[in-house]
């Protein structure tokens, strides 16, 4: 086994195909074969099976996969670190965040970027919080920005700032004539549009209605932000979101915000980084730009 085996591997399991690997590498395809089938044999398991459509994991292959993320990383890294301390920050970082973050940060955070760092190469994932906690401790995520992340071994996380979860309703007239706020019982008397179970959000607020003994009506379970926003704005229910995940797209000014109260619920925007890898010179200076660019979208005290 050899590192270039496990990047020919790692490419084609990406793309599912062969030669969409071998465009991409600059490969010939039947050397790229020759070398997956080498690290086939060595291993002496099938790592990849073959159809008219492509190529998709075995159970081996997937673990295979999943290791050889972290060591192609972890190679990378080094060389990033050795060539940091010449100049200037060089490699390439990746950065995962939640869409309802990433609608918002992006493209500041690509401009800064570009500008501070025009040696270095970002990439940037979506994913929910829970997620990119497990890619940052598995490595395929440098850096992480997520809500609330769970203390597990391997992860260290750095708190942003705190932001209010809302009830989230279709802008009509008799919305805008309630309350600014909206008590936590309130909400049994709402239909509610959540994401699935695995959400920071979900779990927060089931926590809390648990605790209160509040029965919440739950209509639809959808978790992608934009989704929900535009079952909201057609009248299929309510959300509970962050002010910031309403504002990062074009269609919240059609909702009303009421910051959910007694008790308040609150969220926590936090930086992760892996536990068990040194910080490179690169990833420093992301945390940093990163932090500085938080700092902007805090919401008012």
């Amino acid at each position: 086994m050899n590192l270039k085996q496990l990047e020919y591997f790692v490419r084609v399991a990406e793309l599912g195909s062969f030669s969409k690997a071998s465009r991409v590498l600059g490969v010939a395809q039947p050397a790229l074969s020759r070398q997956v089938r080498a690290l086939e044999t060595d291993l002496r398991e099938t790592l990849l099976l073959r159809d008219g459509r492509g190529v998709r994991m075995t159970q081996a292959g997937q673990r295979l996969f999943e290791h050889s993320i972290g060591i192609l990383q972890l190679v990378a890294r080094a060389r990033e670190d050795i060539a940091a301390s010449r100049d200037e920050p060089s490699g390439r970082i990746v950065v995962g965040m939640p869409p309802s973050i990433a609608r918002r940060l992006t493209l500041p955070l690509v401009e800064a970027f570009a500008a501070r760092l025009p040696r270095a190469r970002l990439a940037i994932v979506e994913g929910l919080s829970a997620h990119i906690a497990e890619w940052t401790v598995t490595g395929r995520v440098d850096v992480g920005v997520l809500y609330d992340p769970e203390p597990q071994p391997g992860l260290e996380t750095v708190p942003l700032f705190e932001e209010p979860l809302a009830l989230i309703e279709r802008g009509s007239a008799r919305a805008r004539r309630t309350a600014a706020t909206v008590p936590l019982h309130e909400l049994s008397r709402h239909p509610l549009i959540l994401p699935e179970r695995a959400h920071t959000f979900r779990k927060l607020l089931e926590t809390q209605a648990a605790h209160a003994g509040i029965k919440l009506d739950i209509a639809w379970e959808v978790s992608g932000v934009p989704i929900i926003i535009d079952l909201v704005c057609a009248g299929h229910g309510c959300a509970v979101l962050t002010p910031n995940a309403v504002s990062a797209w074009p269609r919240g000014a059609e909702l009303v915000v009421r910051p959910i109260v007694e008790p308040a619920l609150r969220t926590v925007l936090s930086i992760a980084t892996s536990s068990r890898r040194r910080p490179t010179p690169l990833g420093t200076r992301v945390i940093a730009l990163l932090r500085e660019l938080a700092q902007r979208m805090a919401p008012a005290r």
